[in-house]
């Protein structure tokens, strides 16, 4: 179970976690023969379907038996010493869903099997078999698996964008190691972000009970259509407190889709960076809106310089659809394929505008600066800064883009920083900046934050 701090006084959870359920309908007056309301023969139904999964794996331990390694201050004076990097066996627990019998397809959670170096899942009937993963993906946290058995049953999708709050729904999942678990509840909240800030999320909050070991699981409405894939909780403790997430099925869809075609996740990317319009921005630019993803810089050639957006453009729709914040922007781009033309539409100047733009690729991106600077920094994307913010007096170089599971990302960069000195040498430009970051094994770099905060951040 992975724990995250927030600024908040409770502890974000990335929990092994079950299903939740959603959807228009009302509790039954009758199920069959029986008299009273019960879930209980959509639960036979669907549970073949949901599987156990046992993972074994291992991960690099550099300094596992060394305190001291974990503060800064005191691990620069270790630096010199020779590091015999090590291994450290693994055992988690998590759960998963078939959604395709016939190609033995699981979808899990990126959080259950990263790292993995064997796989096995435990079916409804008992049957224990090896999986095999597909492909994974860190920024959706979304995972698919694959057996190779007879006889597996599926569960159909919902269409998660009909969900509404209130909506019952049930969770089938591994919590704790107890097998084929059933909790049930409603739905919470919808479109919920700000767990990771540098992943894609939409999520579907339920308080159908969710604990370690759910993570992966199905969240079903009560037809038996799985309407997402739990993900998250939020916890002082560890354990269920009413708060929980789930990815919703059709977000999982698209990745899962990406994974099957291509093997991978091929993100479109846009080439902006951008913040949430509220009430004060749109006072202040005068908008006729209160809503949207303000445009404050804009990446030389890229999709958006191409097709023509400029600083200050507010984006409120992708494709028709509404984009009411920054984090939907970023998840309209990011979970379309590199290649895929888009139409967007924006306010400028107050008036409502449509230009089309054919999305750049994020990997291609990402590959600019892998193996060509220090290993550090592999996972990250550069580009010279913006005419206009040049013009404004800044120098550096701008991140364009952060793998989440990268290097660059452990090393505290995010997509959007202003790199200005290197190892106390001013940098102005690309060129300058790779000059420096290729030959020395430590950097020391000064970063410009979008709050206006100015880090220090250290790499190797």
């Amino acid at each position: 179970m992975k724990l995250v701090q927030k600024t908040i006084p409770l502890a974000l959870v990335l929990a092994l976690l079950s299903v939740t359920f959603g959807t228009n309908a009302a509790l039954p007056l009758a199920v069959g023969d029986e008299a009273l309301p019960s879930l209980a023969p959509m639960v036979k139904q669907v549970s073949p379907a949901v599987v156990n999964i046992a993972v074994k794996g291992s991960v690099a331990s550099q300094h596992q038996n060394n305190p001291f390694m974990n503060d800064p201050f005191f691990r620069r004076f270790f630096d010199q010493a020779p590091r015999q990097p090590q291994r450290r066996e693994t055992m988690s627990a998590g759960s998963g869903v078939i959604v395709d019998a016939a190609n033995g397809y699981i979808l899990t959670n990126h959080h259950v099997v990263e790292d993995a170096d064997e796989i096995m899942i435990t079916l409804f009937d008992d049957r224990e078999l090896p999986a095999t993963v597909v492909g994974s993906d860190a920024g959706s946290d979304v995972a698919v698996i694959q057996v190779n058995a007879k006889k597996l049953s599926q569960i159909p999708y919902a269409d998660s964008d009909q969900l509404e709050v209130g909506d019952f729904v049930v969770a089938i999942g591994n919590p704790f190691g107890f097998s084929h678990t059933v909790t049930s509840g409603i739905i919470s909240g919808l479109g919920r972000y700000g767990l990771n800030a540098n992943n894609y999320e939409n999520f579907v909050q339920t308080d159908a009970a969710i604990n370690p070991g759910n993570s992966g699981g199905a969240l079903l409405n009560l037809r038996g259509e799985l309407v997402g894939i739990n993900t998250a909780i939020i916890s002082r403790s560890g354990g269920n407190v009413g708060i929980g997430f789930a990815i919703p099925i059709n977000m999982a869809r698209t990745v899962m889709d990406q994974i099957l075609e291509f093997g991978e996740v091929r993100r479109g990317l846009l080439g902006v960076n951008i913040r949430t319009v509220d009430a004060d921005i749109a006072d202040a630019l005068d908008l006729p809106v209160d809503f949207g993803a303000l445009v404050d810089q804009i990446v030389p050639d890229s999709a958006a310089d191409k097709a023509g957006l400029k600083i200050e453009d507010v984006v409120v729709a992708v494709d028709g659809d509404r984009v009411r914040n920054a984090v939907e922007l970023k998840n309209a781009i990011g979970l379309k394929t590199a290649g895929k033309v888009v139409n967007l539409e924006f306010y400028r100047d107050g008036k409502i505008q449509k230009v089309t733009a054919k999305l750049g690729s994020q990997a291609e991106s990402l590959q600019v600066a892998q193996g060509t600077l220090h290993p550090g920094l592999d996972g990250a994307a550069f580009s010279d800064l913006p005419e206009n913010t040049v013009t404004s007096g800044a120098s550096g170089v701008l991140v364009t883009d952060v793998d989440v599971s990268s290097n660059a990302a452990v090393n505290g960069l995010r997509a959007g920083d202003i790199i200005t000195r290197v190892n106390r040498v001013r940098i102005s430009n690309l060129k300058e900046f790779g000059e420096v970051a290729a030959t020395q094994d430590t950097l020391m770099m000064t970063v410009l934050r979008n709050d206006g905060t100015m880090r220090m951040l250290r790499i190797g």
